[in-house]
């Protein structure tokens, strides 16, 4: 990473190649997946298939589990993730499929050629200053009519969280908790279109409720 990434960048990215294969071993395949996300997933996957065949960015694509689902289901996919160690793990478990390097602050990508992008549990690492060019960033890189499906968790009692710890590793990373009304007006604000929201509470040992906004480019 050069000098000009951000600072969040960088420790995100330095946090997951250190735990990397414990979160991969903790999310290991589609069947561990909530059965609402997965619904939520499939439904994305049929909406960028029938408006084109443009590719579909899986952005924040951790050990490839979605981008390999995705594929699956016949959308042309590829992985972005900030942490070198998750890309190439991802690599190693689908040799099929493109996974590289790449931060959703600045996409190494030309303009309007994405038919979709899923950005799931990804945005909750980006602080709140950085969010609207983060949104921006998506706007520039999807076609007219391009579908953007976010996922992210929230706690109405806070607004952030910090851990220096996770699977017994020392590490340092952020969160930043938004309600699905701030997100959208973010998005919104952006040039994006709300398609539709909703809420899943807590099930099991969650301790957060789950928000999925799915927006769509004008065109």
């Amino acid at each position: 990473m050069s000098a000009e990434t951000p600072a969040f960048i960088r420790s995100t990215s330095a946090a997951y190649d250190i735990i990397a294969d414990d979160y991969a071993e903790q999310c290991a395949d589609w069947a561990g997946i909530h059965t609402f996300d997965r619904a939520l997933i499939s439904g994305f996957a049929e909406l960028v298939k029938e408006r084109g065949r443009e590719p579909v960015a899986d952005v924040g694509s951790g050990p490839g589990v979605v981008t390999a689902r995705l594929h699956a289901l016949g959308v042309p996919v590829f992985g972005i993730d900030v942490s070198p160690r998750m890309v190439a793990m991802a690599r190693r478990n689908h040799p099929e499929l493109r996974f590289h390097v790449g931060s959703m602050t600045s996409l190494d990508l030309p303009d309007a050629t994405l038919g979709g992008i899923a950005a799931l549990y990804s945005v909750i690492h980006v602080p709140d200053e950085q969010l609207p060019g983060v949104f921006a960033e998506f706007l520039r890189v999807l076609a007219p009519g391009g579908y953007l499906l976010l996922a992210f968790q929230y706690d109405e009692e806070t607004d952030h969280l910090h851990l220096d710890e996770r699977f017994g590793h020392a590490i340092s990373l952020d969160y930043y908790w938004r309600g699905p009304e701030e997100v959208v007006e973010l998005l919104t604000g952006a040039g994006l279109q709300l398609h539709s929201r909703t809420v899943r509470e807590p099930q099991g040992q969650e301790k957060y409720r789950k928000a999925y906004v799915l927006a769509r480019k004008d065109g």
